[in-house]
């Protein structure tokens, strides 16, 4: 006999899709993309200035780890896909365009390690911070 026929009528066992369906929120997307942004050399901060000053006020009082991860970031994540923005403050005497296409590199390479995929990454450059070192020639 073959397989086909002695297999007939047995049960074959349920696929992934089979058993239920799995999501990404997009807090999750953007704690992974704060995490790539924030590696790039060039990057000072994450954040407008409305969300830097409330993040210092946290510091202050001793909350500094509140609001971090995600700070600077937000995702709309729709299935499998992700759009991504990226407000970030970068180190004077960088390239802004270097940093920037860095920068959505980064959150690409990270965020599709993770299954999904990044259709857009919108980078917006909100400062420059003056206060660090300029990088070497």
């Amino acid at each position: 006999m073959t397989d086909a026929v002695e297999n007939a009528g047995a049960v074959q066992p349920a696929t992934g899709a089979a058993r239920g369906a799995t999501s990404v929120s997009d807090e999750v997307v953007e704690k992974i993309a704060g995490a790539a942004a924030r590696a790039v050399p060039g990057v000072a901060d994450l954040g407008g200035d409305v969300a830097r000053f409330f993040n210092s006020v946290l510091d202050e009082v001793g909350l500094d780890e509140v609001g971090d991860a995600r700070r600077g970031v937000s995702a709309d994540v729709k299935g499998s896909s992700a759009v991504i923005n990226v407000v970030l403050v970068i180190d004077a005497g960088h390239v802004v365009t270097d940093v920037t296409e860095a920068v959505r590199a980064a959150v690409i390479e990270a965020v599709e390690k993770y299954g999904l995929t990044v259709t857009q990454v919108n980078v917006t450059v909100d400062d420059i911070d003056l206060n660090r070192p300029t990088p070497a020639a």
